[in-house]
């Protein structure tokens, strides 16, 4: 499909039920799409044996398709990237969450679509299209919508979901975004859509059904919600 190679990354803690499942999803549509491509899984210290798992994927797949770059706590996502692309071999970077939410049969739609326009970043959006969310109650839903129409009001980004976590970058540009990102935990992937538009970059967006994990438990907890209000109007007064 493309002599360019993708390099996923993979931030895990306590994913061991979902690893071996989102792996075989990755590994099924870009061999089906004949897309060149790595996954690297950065795991910070899971108590529950995803490394341990990991290892066994990589032994199956092969170590040129599946790179372990653990760390020995979580150290957020931010610097879990940081830390992935200091190791990617590809020119692309696609980072997507291991919990299932995300499936692997976009990936090659967020390849086509970035090829169509050059994009420097293409995003999943569940906020447009055939875009969706699926097994959220009315509650996470509500959070959810109010904290995306929040952000489109207050920082205009250009883009119709900025909370999700399911994208694809030139590597050069998500080194530069991520090198101008001050927040942490979840407001990380709005700071990066909001420094995109700072930087004149494109954005594409590909419609995606986003489905609850199906094993463990959601990270996204008070605090969380308080860090965003708070990173919301830190960006709102420094944008």
């Amino acid at each position: 499909m493309t002599a360019n190679k993708y390099s996923i990354l993979l931030p895990t803690y306590n994913e061991r039920e979902n690893l071996p499942i989102i792996i075989w999803l990755i590994v099924k549509y870009m061999q089906e799409a004949n897309i060149d491509y790595e996954v690297i899984v950065i795991d910070d210290g899971s108590p529950d044996g995803t490394l341990d798992v990991a290892k066994e994927l990589q032994k199956i797949y092969g170590e040129n398709r599946i790179l372990l770059r653990p760390r020995a706590a979580k150290l957020g996502l931010g610097t879990a990237y940081i830390h992935g692309i200091e190791h990617a071999n590809g020119n692309f970077i696609i980072i997507m969450d291991a919990d299932l939410s995300h499936h692997p049969k976009f990936i090659p739609q967020f390849i086509e679509l970035q090829q169509s326009g050059n994009y420097d970043v293409v995003s999943g959006t569940r906020y447009k299209g055939e875009g969706g969310v699926y097994g959220w109650d009315f509650k996470r839903k509500l959070i959810s919508r109010g904290a995306n129409f929040l952000s489109q009001l207050l920082l205009r980004p250009n883009a119709s979901d900025l909370t999700g976590s399911f994208r694809l970058y030139k590597k050069e540009a998500l080194k530069e975004l991520i090198s101008r990102c001050k927040s942490k935990g979840y407001v990380f992937q709005m700071e990066m859509i909001v420094r995109a538009r700072q930087l004149n970059y494109t954005v594409g967006e590909v419609p995606i059904s986003f489905v609850d994990r199906v094993y463990g438990q959601s990270k996204l907890g008070g605090s969380e919600i308080v860090q965003f209000a708070k990173n919301l109007l830190y960006l709102f007064a420094t944008t």
